[in-house]
């Protein structure tokens, strides 16, 4: 074999051995059983709370639903984004076209590494990218939740996504990036209890940083400029700063952030609007104690300028 050939043939052994190691490092994986077994039985009062904290009604439900609707998980939510289209899919207790018959195993699974039932990789439009964080109990309590809503039955459409968007084997690869387990800000040791709590719900099950935070270019959340406000998912509008930095709520005290999220109005009497109506409903279902911590987190973590801002 003359020189040049030699070369060729490493090369495609080098390739070859690539591509193998980035199918094997993509494939879905769920997490370790160990993990939900250490949780208690599931409680479904104490479920309700992490349900609003989530903001599942917020895309499951049917856009505009009050009441008893927004129980209706039925799904069918666009969201129009710059990868296209994702479609949120019917969560109801239906059998056929819901998780009906999903295991508790099965739905910490797709919370914790957003993997399905069949072993498929889910678009991180699901924000498991902040459930991962979330306590073993609070996603029993959630399951044993989510047996109570009612069965609705409708599928829902297919994503509609364009090359290589649609290659779902490629999300596992996203994932080594971006999927993480450890808060995103770190506190000094004796930080209050209030404030640790406060950034669970918030980095957590509440998933703040999904709109709040801008992105890169792959679509993961730029942790140094966390919660500095993006432009929105959809591409059209911003949303905003919430942190003390320049554009962003410095001037709101503790309780001027509590009151908004239970009310829906700001220190000026302007009234929320946007996707910040739904969050907003979500908020004021929490507790008081809730709202304060969340209150008291957005308080503590860094200054950042509009990160919508530093996009552009």
């Amino acid at each position: 074999m003359s020189r040049r050939g030699k070369i060729a043939a490493t090369l495609g052994v080098v390739v070859g051995l690539g591509a193998v190691a980035g199918w094997v490092a993509s494939a879905p994986q769920r997490p370790d059983s160990q993990i939900m077994a250490s949780a208690a039985p599931g409680d479904a009062e104490r479920g309700a709370r992490i349900f609003h904290a989530g903001g599942c009604a917020s895309c499951h439900a049917a856009k505009g639903a009050e009441g008893d609707a927004r129980f209706t998980l039925s799904g069918g939510v666009e969201l129009a984004t710059p990868f296209g289209t994702f479609v949120a899919p019917n969560i109801s207790q239906d059998k056929n076209d819901g998780i009906g018959n999903w295991t508790l195993d099965d739905f910490a699974a797709a919370m914790l590494k957003g993997v399905s039932p069949d072993g498929r990789h889910y678009y991180p439009a699901f924000p498991y990218a902040s459930y991962a964080r979330m306590k073993p109990q609070d996603i029993a309590d959630l399951f044993a939740f989510m047996q109570t809503i009612p069965a609705a039955a409708g599928h829902t459409a297919a994503h509609d996504l364009t090359f290589p968007y649609n290659l779902r084997r490629g999300i596992g690869l996203w994932k080594l990036l971006y999927l993480d387990d450890r808060p995103v800000v770190e506190f000094a040791e004796g930080t209050p209890d209030k404030v640790l709590a406060g950034r669970y719900l918030v980095e957590g099950p509440g998933h703040c940083g999904e709109c709040h935070t801008p992105r890169d270019f792959a679509g993961g959340s730029d942790r140094n400029q966390w919660l500095a406000g993006a432009v929105a998912a959809e591409g059209e509008g911003v949303v905003p700063n919430i942190t003390s930095g320049e554009g962003g709520i410095g001037d709101w005290s503790e309780s001027d952030i509590a009151g908004y999220l239970e009310t829906g109005f700001t220190p000026d009497f302007d009234s929320v609007g946007g996707s910040m109506v739904e969050v907003q409903k979500n908020m004021a279902e929490l507790t008081s104690e809730d709202r304060e911590a969340i209150a008291a987190y957005l308080k503590a973590i860094p200054a950042r300028q509009n990160g919508y801002l530093a996009r552009q």
